[in-house]
């Protein structure tokens, strides 16, 4: 997992982000909409913002 804070190594964002893309496809995917899934599909669209905004990615 990606920590959330400043010593984020933008060397593994490429991977980073194609897995979380997959792991939010998965998650849409499955058809939960219960609140704990919504909770972990805000959290792992957190996490891509996060790695966009931290590394300059657009």
């Amino acid at each position: 997992m990606t920590p959330n804070d400043s010593s984020y190594d933008c060397a593994n964002a490429g991977d980073d982000l194609h897995r979380l893309k997959l792991e939010i496809a998965r998650l849409r995917g499955s058809g939960d909409e219960s609140p704990q899934a919504q909770q972990e599909l805000n959290r792992l669209e957190n996490e891509m913002a996060f790695i966009r905004n931290k590394c300059g990615i657009h």
